[in-house]
């Protein structure tokens, strides 16, 4: 059986996280702060600029969980894992540096035939206090591995407004991006090896689904919330297609009040859809 839905529950955790400043600047040059100026954006690249209080690029914490690996939930091939989606909701800011425990339990596997989707939730709390410090859902996207006899999962349903974004921004990644952002702890040779991804299919190593993500809360952050990145509370969003090393990210925003919706593509096309987030208050992030 490629997948078996008797894994449904299991758990990878507890298991704790440390981070310091060094992490969470290397994550924010991963992400492509201070780029295009490196005068720009010193409050995620620098910890001692005069006046400026380091902050930390609130889609760092989706690497915090990520750091325990996936829960046994059966036979798959890896070669053919895909990052699908991603949300996270964050119960206050980050520090530069912390200490933090976190869970992560298999919550539904999909049959969608040939292929399977699975879901997992990560709990982070503060190691010190016991605290809630964030929750992250991620979905598994795994070739070959459907046919098991589970649900199929709901369709969501989901559409950009029907107007101009209120703002749009243009983000340039390097030909380097992900050798840069692979330095935060995903080593998936599928971005770094011409042989392995030419193995499977793509011309040469793509950029990591989480970067693009990254960079689009940068996008967020900087467009919507004047840098202040204790403004963004809650960011999801499904990856749709690859990203290569060196291509440029437009990012649109449509904001209504604390909620935004939000495309990420390229000039071959949409590259994260169902994007939504969350600015100042509490409020559900892009619900199944």
């Amino acid at each position: 059986m490629p997948l078996d839905p008797a894994y449904l529950g299991s758990t990878v955790g507890p298991f704790t996280t440390e981070w310091t400043d060094r992490d969470t600047l290397l994550y924010a040059l991963a992400v492509g702060a201070g780029s295009a100026d490196p005068g720009a954006e010193l409050q995620f690249t620098t910890e001692h600029s005069e006046g400026v209080a380091q902050q930390v690029i609130p889609s760092f914490g989706v690497l915090i969980g990520h750091h325990g690996g996936l829960p046994e939930i059966g036979t798959y091939d890896p070669g053919k894992a895909v990052h699908a989606e991603q949300h996270f909701r964050l119960e206050r800011p980050l520090p530069p540096a912390g200490r933090a425990v976190s869970t992560v339990t298999v919550t539904d596997m999909w049959d969608k035939g040939r292929d399977a989707l699975v879901w997992t939730e990560t709990r982070t709390t503060d190691a010190a206090t016991g605290d809630l410090l964030m929750v992250a859902r991620s979905c598994a996207y795994l070739g070959g591995a459907g046919g098991f006899g589970g649900e199929r999962g709901p369709r969501v349903e989901w559409a950009a407004p029907d107007r101009e974004p209120d703002t749009v921004l243009r983000l340039a990644t390097r030909p380097d991006q992900a050798l840069l952002y692979r330095l935060t702890g995903d080593r998936n040779p599928l971005h770094s090896d011409p042989a392995f991804a030419t193995r499977y299919g793509f011309a040469r190593p793509i950029l990591h689904g989480l970067c693009t993500y990254g960079m689009t809360a940068r996008a967020i952050v900087n467009g919507l919330c004047d840098g202040d990145a204790t403004r963004l509370l809650g960011m999801s969003g499904r990856f749709s297609r690859p990203v290569l090393p060196g291509e440029t990210l437009t990012v649109a925003l449509w904001r209504d009040g604390a909620q935004v919706r939000f495309l990420t593509s390229t000039d071959a096309g949409t590259v994260i859809d169902r994007g939504e987030a969350v600015l100042d208050s509490l409020g559900p992030i892009n619900p199944r």
